[in-house]
């Protein structure tokens, strides 16, 4: 067999793992999240602390991020609601003029949550960070996240697989068009869930143990 005929080979065999990776991981993630997930405050259990998975206030033309705008909403919802008494917000503060956490404790507290109810998490660079860091830094093995259900679906398994207890509520979810390039990168992300945990991959950060009074 010739080398391209070889190497045509090698590229439908990869193909057609790839598939098969990103198929099982997004069924195996979404099945585990069945009946975890809550979209009304009336039926979902209640738990000491709802942990916002960060994003951008702001996308690239200036705008307000549609994700951000509604992970915001319902942290508020749930916060109002009592089915969770303190907010976390885990997020990327990577730079000086790039602080998610923050961004979203100034809108909490303009929209009427008390300034002790909210605790940031500034090393969540990634949604396994957060995860693992809300366990051994905020000392949660309950939790309920608040972003969008994709998000929420992968939280969750990450947070089983570190014995953390976890339901979600679903912030409302933005069009297909507008998150287009963000639910592709989900597909990958979530193959990446199990490479992750197969070689025990851990947060970047931990550090020094935050209580929740």
């Amino acid at each position: 067999m010739s080398r391209k005929k070889k190497f045509f080979k090698a590229v439908i065999y990869l193909t057609i793992i790839s598939f098969i990776s990103i198929f099982l991981s997004n069924y195996i993630i979404e099945k585990n999240a069945d009946k975890k997930l809550f979209v009304e405050t009336f039926n979902i259990p209640k738990n000491k602390v709802g942990l916002v998975l960060g994003t951008s206030k702001r996308i690239s033309n200036g705008d307000i991020n549609l994700y951000y705008k509604y992970r915001l909403e319902a942290a508020i919802k749930l916060f109002k609601s009592g089915k969770i008494e303190y907010i976390v917000i885990s997020g990327d503060n990577g730079s000086k003029t790039y602080d998610e956490p923050t961004d979203f404790k100034i809108d909490l507290i303009k929209a009427g949550i008390p300034e002790n109810k909210i605790f940031l998490d500034y090393a969540g660079f990634r949604t396994l960070d957060s995860v693992v860091r809300i366990k051994e830094i905020f000392g949660q093995k309950s939790i309920t996240f608040i972003s969008q259900k994709f998000h929420n679906e992968r939280a969750i398994y990450l947070a089983e697989h570190f014995d953390i207890n976890a339901i979600a509520y679903n912030a409302k979810d933005v069009s297909n068009r507008y998150g287009f390039k963000v639910k592709i990168r989900e597909y990958l992300a979530r193959v990446k869930v199990f490479v992750d945990i197969i070689f025990n991959v851990e947060p970047k950060f931990l550090g020094d143990k935050i209580e929740i009074k």
